[in-house]
């Protein structure tokens, strides 16, 4: 099978983990040699509930015996999007009352810069650097990365860059600008949290000078961070939220949400100003639901917050440098890139899932299944450090 992957399948790097996979239960993944691996990436926080969570499962199941694709996105009438959209709005503020399904966070930044530039009748849009908010060529244009972006320009005009955290840069957002586009924590760059109330001053600027605030929920929304959204954490409230990753339960799926006024502009003139065939696939929509029940009926998203001082509590070595992030999106930081990819491989052997983040190569990931287990947590930390003590005793 490894020789057909290499062989068929368009690679996305040179070096893949190239884990050749039987099956996955729980928290751990199984290869075809029937080595386990503990999960501590969760399909890079996609897998909210972990895998074959039998309530994602059985929903799958009960939709696919009704019936799958019906109809492009929009036309038809059908209940597990209506349900979906219902619970996602139960979980915002009033003013986001207006759900566009969609199947995959990148197609939600698509959406949402396409609708802040119908609404406002502005171009200009900003960006913060490092940012990551998807692959597409739209998206790669608010990314702020010029080694992921040299080879694919041009790409969208009338982009302007601020970096993080920067209240300095603040003046950069104008009359001229239609959105702002931010990541509620940075994921790429190093799960960097917002701090000196830097996302309440970017929301007073745009409401001062009527731009639209989109916030980027893909990696901290759907109760990851302790709350069911990031951003309510920050004490503010978006114009425009993109979601997708853990929302669909292990499933592909995205959604930017807005307020009815904002949405209906992408209804006329021209009609059918954003179009989807599979957004808003029943199936996926039916685990999307499964997945947003589960978390709300259970502790799972308060738990977070007790998880992530186990990690902190249990990782502690002279070889991390810090720990950031916030409930289960975690990263750990150590001297070097090459430290890093060491720890990821070494515990790759020893049966423990850890990974890279895009930009910052110093950062190791961490973001379980939010159902992982106490113990679960336990183990992994303890084959991590141990993997750390290995490096450092052979270097």
């Amino acid at each position: 099978m490894k020789s057909d992957f290499f062989k068929y399948q368009a690679q996305t790097s040179e070096r893949p983990l190239a884990l050749e996979i039987s099956h996955a239960h729980g928290s751990y993944i199984y290869d075809t040699h029937g080595k386990k691996y503990l999960d501590f990436i969760a399909g890079v926080s996609a897998n909210s509930l972990g895998h074959q969570h039998p309530a994602v499962k059985n929903a799958v199941k009960e939709q696919l015996d009704n019936y799958a694709h019906v109809m492009v996105y929009g036309e038809f009438i059908q209940s597990p999007q209506i349900n979906l959209c219902k619970a996602l709005v139960a979980t915002l503020p009033d003013k986001l009352d207006s759900v566009y399904l969609v199947n995959s966070g990148t197609e939600a930044t698509e959406g949402a810069l396409k609708l802040a530039k119908r609404f406002t009748g502005r171009s200009q849009l900003i960006a913060a650097k490092n940012a990551y908010h998807g692959n597409t060529q739209g998206a790669m244009s608010v990314c702020g990365a010029e080694e992921q972006n040299r080879a694919f320009r041009p790409l969208l005009p009338d982009i302007k860059f601020v970096e993080f955290n920067n209240l300095n840069d603040l003046d950069r957002i104008t009359e001229k600008t239609a959105a702002v586009i931010l990541e509620t924590i940075q994921g790429g760059a190093g799960f960097i949290e917002p701090h000196s109330d830097y996302l309440k001053k970017v929301r007073q600027r745009c409401s001062d000078v009527g731009a639209l605030l989109i916030l980027d929920e893909i990696q901290s929304g759907i109760g990851r961070t302790g709350a069911f959204w990031g951003f309510e954490n920050y004490a503010i409230v978006p114009d425009i939220i993109i979601t997708g990753k853990g929302l669909g339960g292990g499933m592909p799926i995205g959604a930017f949400i807005a307020s009815s006024e904002l949405m209906k502009t992408l209804s006329h003139d021209p009609k059918l100003g954003h179009i989807t065939t599979f957004g808003g696939h029943p199936v996926i929509a039916a685990a999307a639901l499964a997945t947003i029940n589960t978390l709300q009926s259970t502790k799972l998203i308060s738990d977070t917050l007790e998880k992530e001082q186990l990690f902190r509590k249990l990782l502690q070595h002279t070889e991390i440098k810090e720990i950031r992030g916030r409930g289960l999106m975690l990263a750990l930081l150590l001297e070097s890139p090459d430290l890093a990819s060491q720890l990821i491989l070494k515990s790759l052997e020893k049966g423990l899932l850890l990974f890279w983040l895009l930009y910052e190569g110093r950062a190791v990931r961490i973001t379980p299944p939010l159902n992982i287990s106490t113990q679960e947590i336990e183990d992994g930390c303890a084959i991590l450090l141990s993997a750390l003590d290995e490096i450092v005793k052979e270097s």
